[in-house]
This record gives C-alpha cells, structure tokens and sequence, in this order.
C-alpha cells in the first residue's frame, strides 16, 4: 500500500467516527427529551391521581366524625331538653316488665292506673302492643259499675290458731279461744270461698275521702259484674303475754328478703318463720290471687298499746319498768329477757308495721286500753287516748280509724253529733271511720258530713256454732268447720 492510500483510508475512518459520534449525541439527546416528557406527564397525572382506598378510608373518617359530633349534640339537646321529641327505644325486657305491672293493677281493678303507666312510656303512640293493652284495660273498665256503699260488708277475725292442741287444751283460756277465735285451717277455707264467690276486699277508704276540713264524701268502687267488695280486719294483734305457750304466732318481722312473716316458738324452743296468722297468709294469698284485693289495699288492725303491738313490747310500762304498772305477765317477761332494749324494740316493730303498710295494710286504734269508751268518764277517755297516741302512734303512724273494742260504740243507731262528748273527743283526735259489731244485718253503714260508720260480722267460733247462717252469703260452715274444735262452743 503506498502512502497516499493510507491517508486517504485515515480521513475516511476518522469522518465515520464523527458521524457515529454525533449521531450517538443526538440519540441521547433526543432520550433525555423523552425522559424528561415522560418526568413530566407521570407528575402531572401523580398529581391529579387519587387512591380508591385512601379515597374510601377518607369518606369513613369524615363519616365518623360527622356521626360522632352528631351524637354529642343529641346528647347535649337531651340534657337541655328533656321534652324535645327525642323518643328513646324500649327493650323487649323493659316491655314484658311493663306489661306484667301493668296486667297486675288491671287485675286488682285499678285500670286508670294502668292505663297511666302504658300511656307514659316514650313511644307509646308508636308501641301497637301497648295501645291493645289499654284498649282492653278501657273496654273492661267500661263493664264495670259502681257498688253500693251502703251495702258494702265488714268482716273481722282475732289472732288466728295455728295449734289446736294447745290452744284446745282444756286450761282456763280455752273456753275465750273458742268463742272468739278462729283457727288457721277454718281461716284458709273462709278466704278461699269467698274469692270462689267473688268477694274482693277494699280499704274504708275506698269508701270515703276526708277533706281538710274534716268533711266526708262517698266515693265511687267500680268493680266488674258479679265482684262483691268486702272490709277485712283483726283486732288485737298484739301477741298479748298470756298467750304465749297456746299455740299461736309470737310475732311478725320482716325477713331479708323484705316480707312480713311471723315467728312461731316450737315445742324444743326453737323459733320457725312462716305464714303462721293472718297477715302472712292473707299476703302469700293475695301473691297468689291479686283480684282478691282492690288496688292492692289489704286489711286493717285494730291495735290496744298496753302489751305493746304486732308482738313488740312498745308500751311506756316496758321502758320505764314502773313498778305500780308492772303486771305478772310483765314481770315474767323482764326476767326471762334480762337483756331487753326497748329502742331496739320500737325501731324493729316500726320497720315491720313500714313493711306492711307499703303492701297494703292499714292501722287502726282498738283503745289503748281496749275499753269500751261508754263505760269511763270522758277524762279517762281522753287519758286513753293520749297513751294511744304516745306510744304507738310513733310505731304504726298515724290513722282515722278507730275499731270500738268490745264490739261497743258511742251512740245508739243514730247519727253522731258533736253534743256527744265522746264523738267531739275522738273526732278532735282525728278519727273520721267508726266501726262496732253488728252481726244481724249483711251490712250497715252510715254516713254523716264528717263521719262513717260501719258494722263488723265476727267470723269465729261462736258465730259459726250458734248461727252459721248469718255468714251463709260469705261462705259454708261446714266445709270450714276445723273438726279440732271442742263442741259445744261455750255460750257467751
């Protein structure tokens, strides 16, 4: 190869190195011009894109915060405003709960109430349940009439006999027992038929409402066709000393779970709580059996003071332990009780007569003394009185009812006016309900501008024996007739 050849050849390769150089330049070149385009676009579009989920989650958060804040606004407008016409929901529970109360003051024919506690619940007008339940309660009440008040019967038993035994012993107290006093098993018959027969008992203030005054207005007893009202009460309910040992209850208390039940001492001297008299049993049968009795209203007991009441020594004698007022049997009852608290005494009869009277039971006065007012002068009545009023007034509170002992009054048949210095005593002690015995008659009831009086049916021994047909409307001897009891029942 000559030299000018190999020069030729050099330029040649050295023109095709730049061109491939500068080719290579401009494809870069043009590379990073898409590099940067494409930069570009994907920020923009990164920019404007918006992630589903993060999008979604965002919608949730806000939708929280919007509930929340909308919650606590509720609760504040509630607070605020009590009557809004925001209508809280009531549970399945709460409505089966309101309609057994409700159900149970329909059957012991208090529909009003009734249909007051259903129309008082939030919601009500959108509760279909609740609205049939007072369209019954009305269509009822609406069968029901007005009974006479004149014509309403009284009926009355003493501490009943659980043990004939040793009640029937043949000692000096057996012949009192059997003419005044009822057992438990002629009891339980007694309440049983006259709940067959339709009998429902009601308070004497059911009867009649006292005005401020002292005024007296009859009210209305709306009872379904073929119910009969009836008054029940007992007299000396005090558990007296001399008979302990005969067969009968000691006292009532109150038990832990809240009822009013009695104690009974057993032969070992072990003491047993049950239904041993009248006021457990008359509660268990009402549990059982609640249109037996009118709004829930149960009996009346008629309390003496100076043995104390319901079997609590309570009576000024058992505190100050006076030695001219003190009785054999009391002083029996201090040396057996060395211990004895009277304070502790009251507050417990207290608390059972608080027990009873929030199911139903009512007080009434038989005398402090259980005298017969006619027989003493008014002085000694009013001394009576205020012992009535001293010491046990603070145990049973107070009451306008005053059950004559003895089966006395203070008038004959006639209206009482206040020429009647035993009338204008009593009635200035607050007395406006007066009930004797009058055991002829089905009923006998009068009333005055300020007064009602009324007459009681003894259910006991003497009555059954000598003239079971004056109780025949209420229930059969025979089938009640305890075949324990001695015959013949002594005559009075």
């Amino acid at each position: 190869m000559s030299r000018g050849d190999y020069s030729y050849s050099d330029r040649d390769n050295r023109y095709r190195r730049g061109s491939l150089l500068m080719k290579c330049l401009i494809t870069i070149l043009i590379l990073a011009i898409i590099a940067l385009a494409a930069l570009l676009v994907y920020e923009i579009r990164f920019r404007e894109y918006q992630n589903p989920w993060a999008q979604a989650q965002a919608q949730k958060e806000s939708m929280e915060a919007a509930e929340a804040a909308l919650r606590e606004e509720s609760e504040k407008n509630e607070q605020s405003a009590p009557d809004s016409g925001v209508v809280p929901l009531i549970s399945d529970e709460e409505e089966d709960s309101l309609e057994t109360q409700a159900n149970r003051l329909a059957l012991q024919y208090d529909y009003d109430g009734a249909i007051s506690l259903l129309r008082s619940q939030p919601g009500y007008d959108r509760n279909d349940r609740f609205k049939n339940l007072v369209s019954t309660y009305e269509s009822t009440k609406a069968g029901c009439s007005a009974y006479p008040i004149d014509q309403i019967t009284h009926i009355f038993f003493h501490t009943l006999i659980w043990d004939d035994a040793k009640a029937f012993d043949g000692d000096e107290d057996e012949a009192g027992y059997n003419q005044v006093m009822t057992t438990v098993s002629e009891f339980d018959s007694i309440i049983t038929q006259m709940y067959n027969r339709g009998y429902v008992m009601v308070s004497l203030h059911d009867m009649a409402s006292v005005a401020d005054d002292g005024t007296l207005t009859t009210k209305e007893i709306l009872l379904p066709p073929g119910k009969i009202p009836f008054v029940l009460s007992m007299d000396d309910c005090s558990y007296y000393h001399y008979m302990d040992g005969d067969g009968f209850a000691q006292k009532l208390i109150v038990t832990d779970d809240g009822k009013v039940k009695n104690t009974y001492i057993e032969d070992d001297g072990s003491v047993s709580v049950g239904d041993y008299d009248l006021v457990p049993i008359l509660d268990t049968f009402v549990q059982q059996h609640p249109d037996f009795s009118y709004h829930g209203h149960k009996g009346v007991l008629a309390l003496t003071g100076y043995e104390g009441v319901l079997g609590y020594r309570t009576d000024e004698v058992y505190k100050t332990r006076e030695e001219g007022r003190i009785t054999e049997y009391q002083r029996a009852f201090f040396e057996a009780n060395p211990d004895f608290d009277f304070d502790k005494e009251v507050a417990e009869a207290k608390a059972v007569a608080d027990a009873m009277k929030a199911e139903g039971w009512e007080f009434a006065s038989h005398t402090w003394g259980h005298i017969n007012p006619r027989q003493y002068t008014i002085e000694q009545v009013q001394r009576d009185s205020q012992r009535w009023h001293d010491w046990v007034v603070p145990v049973v509170g107070e009451t306008d009812i005053l059950i004559f002992a003895f089966g006395a009054d203070i008038g004959d048949w006639q209206p009482y006016t206040y020429d009647n210095e035993y009338y204008a005593h009593y009635k200035s002690m607050g007395f406006n309900f007066y009930c004797n015995v009058d055991s002829s008659v089905k009923a006998w009831v009068q009333v005055g501008p300020d007064f009602l009086r009324q007459g009681r049916r003894n259910l006991d021994g003497y009555r059954m024996y000598y003239s079971p047909e004056l109780v025949s409307d209420l229930y059969d001897v025979d089938s009640a007739w305890d075949s324990n009891r001695p015959t013949p029942v002594p005559e009075m």
